[in-house]
């Protein structure tokens, strides 16, 4: 079975680890390039690093995200020299992946074709695409008018100033990455994991192509909540829902994905905490149920990848 996934990073990269464990899955993951950004004179890429780390058995599972047994050393030697954010540092073998990354760029490959070089040594099981090949940046505008890059929006100031609009730079002029827009129209299920619906699934959505790609597919597309109990699974999800007049439910979440044909979905799953949704997005045509959707560990994760699929028939 061809399974397509839209992640972002951590939620996304768990939920793909469970997917994983089905048998004769044939996943491609179409990754959020909207955080990536230059730092240090490297290209970082924190969704597909998470996902590559991930799904490769290197990340920090504390964590979620980068290299286990990670040091700093290079990171501090270059705030010595008063260079850096001392809020977003590059672990030291995390930074040989961005060289890498950095380095086959500037020979001139595309994104795609660097991330799949950068996924012969990880091996995740999967297709790893990016959205695109081209640079997208999510930058927060908040309230008291300034612009800032989403990375340190997020991590710097853990989203507690209040933002009015999320902006991805050149999104209009980006083209889905080779093989995104394939990957959509021939897959048996597309799957929406529970990742941030602003920021990540939603900068994927943006790039002109793959929304129309997705309402066109013969494929049933079937998410699973990033909310449950009316608070976010990981993360402030809640506040970049918040800046776009979205409230913090599992059924919200689905409304603002919206019911193909207009919308993306046919299907959504819910946790159990939420089951009181099920019966009004029946009422509005989506597909709806409610189980155990906490990815505590990877069986866990495999068995609620398999309501999911369940959820469409597949």
């Amino acid at each position: 079975m061809k399974i397509t996934v839209l992640s972002g990073g951590v939620g996304g990269a768990r939920f793909t680890r469970g997917l994983r464990e089905l048998a004769d899955a044939q996943i491609t993951v179409i990754a959020n390039t909207g955080d990536d950004m230059w730092l240090h004179g490297v290209r970082v890429c924190p969704d597909l690093d998470t996902l590559m780390y991930t799904l490769g058995g290197a990340v920090h599972e504390e964590q979620g995200w980068g290299r286990r047994d990670e040091s700093r050393r290079v990171s501090d030697d270059l705030q010595a020299y008063g260079l850096g954010w001392e809020w977003f540092t590059l672990g030291d073998l995390d930074l040989a992946t961005h060289l890498a990354r950095t380095e086959l760029l500037r020979d001139g490959l595309p994104l795609s074709q660097v991330t799949a070089r950068l996924a012969e040594r990880w091996q995740p099981g999967v297709t790893l695409l990016p959205m695109t090949d081209d640079e997208v940046e999510t930058h927060v505008v908040v309230a008291d008018g300034r612009t800032m890059h989403f990375e340190e929006w997020w991590v710097r100031h853990r989203a507690a100033l209040p933002a009015t609009r999320f902006v991805q730079t050149h999104v209009e002029t980006a083209r889905p990455a080779p093989g995104v827009l394939e990957a959509i129209a021939h897959a048996d299920v597309v799957v929406i994991p529970p990742s941030n619906p602003v920021v990540s699934v939603g900068t994927i959505l943006a790039v002109p192509g793959i929304r129309d790609a997705l309402r066109a597919t013969p494929a049933p597309v079937v998410g699973i909540s990033p909310v449950i109990g009316g608070a976010p699974v990981r993360g402030m999800a809640d506040a970049c829902l918040a800046a776009i007049g979205v409230e913090t439910t599992a059924r919200a979440v689905a409304e603002h994905y919206g019911r193909r044909p207009d919308g993306i979905l046919d299907a959504w799953l819910v946790d159990r905490r939420d089951s009181d949704a099920v019966p009004a997005l029946e009422a509005a045509g989506f597909v709806a149920r409610a189980v155990d959707t906490l990815m505590t560990d990877v069986p866990t994760t495999a068995r609620i990848a398999t309501d999911a699929l369940a959820l469409v028939g597949r």
